[in-house]
C-alpha cells in the first residue's frame, strides 16, 4: 500500500517501492505481477519530482524521487517490462527470513497467532532478544560478555580508524572489523544459520546492519545494546580487531 499526500508531492510507499529496489514477492501471497502493476499504475503516475519515502532502507537513505526510481531502480526502472520484473524477482535467490512461515499468517490476523508455543517449538529462543521500536533485534552487553567465546560472528561495523585510535579504540573479544559499507559484500558466503552480533559506536550503523543481515536471510542476528559507548562505560575490556575488512 502507498499513501500519497493531497498535493501529490510525496508518497509513503511501504514495502512496495523501495529506494533502488522493491519489496520481496516470494513470501506467502506474494505476487510479482501485482506489485509491478501497482507501482507502474500508481506510484509512477505521480510527478517526477514527487518524493518517495519507503518503509525502510538498508543503506542509510531516507527518501528518493519518482524520477530517480524510474531511471535508476534496477528492478523497476529503465522501462523494464512486467515479464522482466517477474524474472528478476524469481531469481533473487534470497534466503527466507526466520519465522516467515508463521509471521505472515499472524500478521494477516492483526498479529494474533493461535499458539505462541508452536512458534517457540519451531524456532527455539537462542538469546534474550528484544526488539526496539524500530524493529532492530538487540541483546544486552552482559549477554555478549557471557557468550563472546561461543560459536558466533561478532562484527564491528565502524570504520578502521575508529577502532585503532580515539577514546573507543579496540573491539570486543573475537570481533571482526567489517565497515558497514562493505558488509553485504563480505557476508554473502557466510552460514546464515550462525549467530551474528553487530556493534558500532552507539547503535545507528549496527542497527542498519542488523536489519540488512535479516533481509539477507540471517536467522540469528542481534545488535549489542548501547554498543561500544555502553561497553566502555561499563569498563569492559577490549582487544585489537582479529581481522579488518
Amino acid at each position: 500500500m502507498t499513501f500519497v499526500t493531497a498535493d501529490r508531492k510525496a508518497a509513503f510507499t511501504g514495502d512496495a517501492l523501495l529506494i533502488r529496489g522493491s519489496g520481496r514477492t516470494d513470501f506467502q501471497q506474494g505476487d510479482a505481477r501485482k506489485l509491478y502493476r501497482s507501482v507502474h499504475d500508481k506510484s509512477s503516475t505521480l510527478p517526477d519530482d514527487a518524493v518517495i519515502y519507503p518503509a525502510h532502507d538498508y543503506k542509510g537513505f531516507s527518501c528518493s524521487t519518482v524520477a530517480e526510481e524510474k531511471g535508476l531502480n534496477p528492478r523497476l526502472g529503465g522501462n523494464k517490462s512486467e515479464d522482466e520484473f517477474v524474472d528478476i524477482m524469481a531469481n533473487l535467490g534470497l534466503a527466507p527470513p526466520m519465522r516467515i512461515d508463521v509471521a505472515v499468517p499472524a500478521n494477516l490476523q492483526v498479529g494474533l497467532f493461535d499458539s505462541d508455543s508452536r512458534i517457540e517449538r519451531l524456532h527455539p529462543r537462542w538469546a534474550q532478544v528484544q526488539r526496539t521500536p524500530t524493529g532492530v533485534p538487540e541483546v544486552s552487553t552482559d549477554w555478549v560478555a557471557q557468550h563472546a567465546g561461543d560459536d558466533m560472528n561478532i562484527v564491528d561495523v565502524r570504520e578502521l580508524r575508529e577502532i585503532t585510535s580515539g577514546d573507543l579504540a579496540g573491539v570486543v573479544r573475537g570481533a571482526e572489523n567489517i565497515p558497514l559499507g562493505t558488509l553485504e559484500e563480505v557476508v554473502h558466503t557466510w552460514d546464515r544459520r550462525k549467530p551474528v552480533v553487530v556493534i558500532c559506536r552507539s547503535g545507528g550503523r549496527s542497527g542498519r546492519a542488523a536489519l540488512l543481515l535479516e533481509h539477507l536471510g540471517f536467522h540469528r542476528v542481534v545488535l549489542m545494546r548501547g554498543c561500544m559507548l555502553q561497553w566502555r562505560r561499563e569498563r569492559r575490556s577490549v582487544v585489537a580487531a582479529s581481522r579488518a575488512a
